[in-house]
């Protein structure tokens, strides 16, 4: 996502990596092609103008620590401005009520209903609840109560639905008195959305959430549609007064300048991001971790959080400072492609990492990866950990042995000298870290 406004932001880095100070007319000219880079991208006038106005007051106020260079102070304070936009920190759930309920709302086509999927089953996991109830108030689209229980049989969790019924308020009145009863301690309530705003729709939802009390109205919006869905988002704030919003289509093309937007329009936080089409593609929003993302500095927050599911804290540890410290093998990359095995896509856990947009060349479906990994594999292990040069000769071998061409070797060992060659120049990491207070993570 945002690969466009990532490019831009890139450029502008490496310009001012060769200026030897941070003046007023070179940080005029760089906040000028932030401003055009983050219009490009979608990014509401009103919050750009906003954002790029507290850029300049950072930069021109700021005075520049000797041991960095102004490329990189300037990197730390944009993002910081990021970040603060987006909400500072990751904004949790209101759990303590018993049911928790959680209304669920949007327009037609944003992925309400498989959301509601989505988040239940990751509060499940993380053990946020034991024993939820999902229902479905959506009664306007067609086969929507059916999804939705096709969804639940697939997370293992009953759905709550009164056949025939056309009125959803009096579904969602019956559905608190079921969960009550049967001691559900949260309920995800699937609401109708509409191809656009209209007052039918509002005023169904104000009498749903008068029944219901919620303790949270999460907006789903979806990324591809850009300023529609800051605006939309904005309309039923103003009318329902939502507590969060879940951004989906995250993981397409689209220029999804409302990541950035739409916390600032609407005053309420970014809770959950969509990354992909499988129930487990949700993901708790981090503000850090988005500024990472548009500034080309990986993911390493969610890697590590999903690392930390799937191997123990020490492994977890030693997988985090490898990406920190840029040493990463063939070895070490075989390894990886292990564990991402068990935590879903190989390509998702790429994109994460800090760097990886230096490996366009290759194509990084999982096909590819079946071959990346039987040519690492007919490595020795002083080649997998660099201890000798892959020479012609061992490249032959290395083919043969894993059913390849050279040119599959070749290509490899090119786009990894790339990679290489990335860590190697990107800022001080070290000195980084120091500017932004010690313990603060700069990934």
């Amino acid at each position: 996502m945002l690969g466009a406004l990532t490019e831009k932001m890139q450029g502008l880095f490496s310009k001012l990596a060769g200026k030897r100070k941070l003046t007023e007319e070179n940080i005029s000219e760089a906040v000028s092609e932030v401003r055009m880079a983050l219009l490009e991208a979608d990014v509401n006038f009103t919050v750009a103008k906003t954002l790029i106005k507290r850029i300049k007051e950072q930069a021109l106020g700021d005075v520049v620590i000797k041991a960095v260079s102004p490329g990189q102070q300037f990197i730390k304070i944009v993002h910081d401005e990021l970040a603060a936009l987006m909400g500072g920190g990751e904004a949790g759930l209101d759990l303590q009520q018993k049911p928790s309920v959680i209304m669920v709302c949007g327009l037609q086509g944003s992925g309400k209903t498989t959301h509601c999927a989505k988040l239940v089953k990751l509060l499940k996991r993380k053990g946020d609840c034991k024993n939820p109830l999902l229902v479905a108030c959506d009664l306007q689209r067609p086969a929507a109560i059916d999804q939705l229980k096709t969804l639940g049989d697939q997370v293992g969790v009953p759905v709550f639905s009164i056949p025939g019924e056309k009125d959803p308020v009096k579904v969602a009145k019956a559905a608190l008195a079921k969960a009550r009863s049967d001691h559900h301690d949260l309920v995800i309530v699937d609401t109708a959305g509409r191809l656009h705003i209209d007052e039918d729709l509002m005023k169904q939802l104000a009498e749903i959430k008068e029944v219901l009390k919620p303790s949270e109205i999460l907006f789903v919006a979806n990324a591809t549609t850009g300023q529609d869905a800051v605006n939309v988002a904005a309309s039923f704030n103003e009318r329902v007064a939502i507590t969060g919003t879940i951004l989906t289509m995250l993981d397409g093309n689209a220029r999804a300048g409302a990541a950035i937007s739409i916390r600032e329009v609407t005053g309420k936080p970014l809770k959950y991001e969509g990354i992909g089409e499988k129930l487990d593609d949700i993901q708790p929003f981090n503000p850090l971790s988005m500024a990472d993302r548009i500034l080309g500095m990986g993911d390493t927050i969610n890697l590590v959080r999903k690392a930390q599911e799937h191997i123990n804290k020490e492994d977890a540890e030693k997988l985090e400072q490898k990406i920190r410290s840029a040493t990463f093998t063939y070895d070490d990359y075989l390894n990886q492609i292990q564990m991402v095995k068990k935590m879903g896509s190989i390509k998702g856990l790429m994109s994460m990492l800090p760097g990886m947009g230096a490996l366009k060349e290759m194509e990084w479906d999982e096909k590819e990866f079946f071959k990346v990994e039987a040519m690492m594999r007919s490595m020795t292990l002083n080649e997998r950990t660099e201890k000798c040069e892959l020479s012609v000769p061992r490249r032959k071998r290395i083919a043969n042995g894993s059913g390849t061409k050279i040119e599959d070797v070749n290509k490899l060992v090119k786009s990894f000298k790339q990679a290489k060659q990335f860590f190697k120049n990107m800022p001080n990491l070290k000195q980084l870290e120091k500017m932004m207070g010690g313990g603060t993570r700069w990934h």
